[in-house]
C-alpha cells in the first residue's frame, strides 16, 4: 500500500501538488495559496520535500516549511526571528531565537502583500549569508 505523500520517483513540486490536493479542504486552499504567493515573490525559489512529507521552499538555504494539521496550516520562517515583521504575521514560535511561524486558521486571511515582503527579506537575508561566506573564503 502506497502511504500518503510517497515519492515513487516524483518530483518535489509534484509532491507539494499532490499533498495540496490529498488534503481537499480549507487547508490544502491555504497551502496552495500560500505556495503562489512564495512562488510569486521569488519566482527562482526551489521546492522541496523533507523530513518524510513536509513542503519545503529554498532559495540559498530554507527560506519556509508548510505544515498542515487538523486545526492550522503553518508556515515557518527557518530565519524568521530575523525579520522585520511590521504587519505582524508572525503568531507563532515567537519565543525563539531563529525560527518564527504563522499559523493560518480556517476562514483566516494572510494580507498577501505582507507576506510576500516577508518571503523577499527570507531570500535576501540568506543571499546576503551566502555572499558573506564566499568573501571571506576568498584569500
Amino acid at each position: 500500500m502506497r502511504k500518503p505523500g510517497a515519492s515513487q520517483g516524483q518530483s518535489a513540486s509534484e509532491l507539494i501538488s499532490n499533498r495540496i490536493g490529498e488534503l481537499g479542504d480549507w487547508r490544502g486552499e491555504t497551502l496552495r495559496r500560500m505556495r503562489t504567493l512564495i512562488k510569486d515573490a521569488d519566482p527562482s525559489i526551489v521546492e522541496e520535500w523533507k523530513w518524510l512529507g513536509t513542503p519545503v521552499w529554498s532559495h540559498d538555504g530554507i527560506i519556509c516549511t508548510g505544515e498542515s494539521y487538523l486545526q492550522v496550516v503553518k508556515l515557518t520562517f527557518a530565519k524568521g526571528a530575523s525579520l522585520k515583521d511590521p504587519a505582524l504575521l508572525f503568531n507563532s514560535s515567537l519565543d525563539g531565537n531563529v525560527r518564527r511561524a504563522i499559523d493560518i486558521h480556517e476562514g483566516e486571511e494572510v494580507d498577501a502583500s505582507a507576506f510576500m515582503a516577508l518571503v523577499r527579506q527570507a531570500v535576501a537575508l540568506n543571499s546576503s549569508g551566502k555572499l558573506k561566506l564566499s568573501k571571506q573564503a576568498k584569500p
